[in-house]
């Protein structure tokens, strides 16, 4: 009898597996095709070539270390220890949009978010994310992590048309990024949770 009740579990089990795959496959597999239709029509190398190339591009050792080090903290905790997706953040996030019933968090990491920006919409699709994780494992393995950060931290929107931390300390503070002060990295390392709605000209930084 208890044989017979381990092999019905284990039976249930499987199916449940089974039916995983057969709703998560045709999502990946249309990722996927996504994927390479955004690097066929321009590929990973020659969209970081124009951004590099773009007026005002700056290199990393002109970002003050706290600001890097607050964003690591607040975007990607583990950003030099995964390679492109954290499976830790991504576990948690699928936990805690089951337990809200919605999709009230991410789980992306800087590359991920980079590649997003280099591709992709910002539309809240499972397509769109499987897509964004194979550039993303792109980006991880033909350049380096603070190359990729250097690309992240020039493509990252700010809200009021300021891409970039450089764009943004000139709009918001009229500084360039180096003579950021601990308050002015703090709100904008803030934004980048929603631009539009948390810039330093909107909450003035009362959230932070």
């Amino acid at each position: 009898m208890k044989k017979k009740f381990i092999w019905i579990i284990n039976l249930i089990i499987l199916c449940i597996f089974i039916l995983g795959l057969t709703k998560v496959m045709p999502i990946i597999s249309s990722g996927y095709k996504m994927y390479q239709n955004a690097v066929k029509e321009n590929s990973v190398e020659s969209v970081v070539d124009k951004i590099k190339e773009k007026e005002g591009y700056f290199t990393l050792d002109t970002i003050p270390k706290d600001y890097i080090e607050e964003l690591l903290q607040s975007e990607d905790k583990r950003f030099y220890y995964h390679f492109g997706l954290d499976p830790i953040a991504t576990t948690r996030a699928m936990y805690n949009n089951i337990k809200a019933g919605s999709y009230v968090q991410g789980g992306s990491t800087i590359t991920q978010q980079l590649a997003k920006n280099m591709y992709f919409s910002f539309e809240k699709k499972l397509d769109r994310k499987v897509a964004e994780v194979f550039v993303a494992f792109e980006l991880e393995r033909n350049y380096s992590k603070d190359d990729i950060l250097e690309l992240y931290l020039n493509v990252i929107y700010f809200g009021e048309g300021c891409y970039g931390v450089k764009e943004a300390a000139n709009h918001y503070y009229g500084v360039e990024p180096q003579y950021l002060n601990e308050e002015q990295i703090g709100e904008l390392v803030f934004t980048i949770k929603s631009p539009n709605n948390y810039n330093p000209n909107v909450y003035g930084g009362e959230g932070v």
